[in-house]
């Protein structure tokens, strides 16, 4: 497992020290462990887990600019937890509405010693927080509509939504509230995982 998430990082270009390739790892079998009572994913064979879930959550690190972000909707922890482990200098607030997977993040960062994740049982129209986010992160989430109503109190001045879609979302782009701006989209590779990967950055017009 080690050797073949070595190579994966290797092949996008991601630098992890060896103790955040080893938290990764323990992810991953946490995860596993976790599954088969509790059902957080379903993907079963750790193996896939490294590239549908570790590669794929940290193959948006280099499009994040803040500090501050909060990962809404974010199942046992995806992508805010691989990221956080891989970003120990920024901070995540993970948001959902479920107990199981909230409790699940929170055994993470207990056994991973991770001190720059924030584990929130919420809906996420109901939860304020008085700091705002440098970036909102939605992976499984709902249409960019949706996202943009229920998350437009979460960002600060200066936040951008980051929207991870599969296909390239031609018509929910159409529909886009005149409020807010595309500032990009880009094309994700993955290694691993032949399906099409995209991210959309969305900021409010100033």
């Amino acid at each position: 497992m080690k050797e073949q998430l070595k190579e994966l990082l290797q092949q996008a270009q991601i630098n992890l020290s060896e103790s955040q390739i080893e938290q990764q790892l323990a992810l991953v079998g946490l995860l596993d462990k976790w599954n088969k009572a509790y059902n957080l994913t379903s993907v079963r064979n750790p193996k896939d887990m490294l590239t549908r879930h570790i590669m794929d959550s940290l193959a948006i690190r280099d499009y994040l600019h803040g500090q501050r972000f909060i990962d809404v909707g974010t199942g046992p922890g995806l992508p805010g937890l691989p990221l956080a482990i891989a970003e120990p200098d920024k901070e995540f607030v993970l948001l959902d509405s479920l107990g199981k997977r909230i409790r699940f993040i929170r055994q993470v960062c207990h056994e991973l010693k991770l001190t720059n994740v924030t584990p929130v049982q919420a809906r996420v129209e109901d939860y304020q927080d008085q700091q705002k986010f440098d970036g909102v992160i939605s992976r499984a989430f709902a249409s960019l509509n949706d996202m943009l109503s229920w998350c437009e109190h979460l960002p600060g001045e200066n936040g951008r939504f980051y929207a991870l879609k599969g296909l390239y979302p031609q018509d929910e782009l159409e529909q886009l509230p005149q409020q807010y701006k595309i500032e990009s989209i880009e094309q994700i590779k993955v290694p691993g995982i032949d399906a099409s990967r995209h991210i959309v950055i969305i900021s409010k017009r100033s």
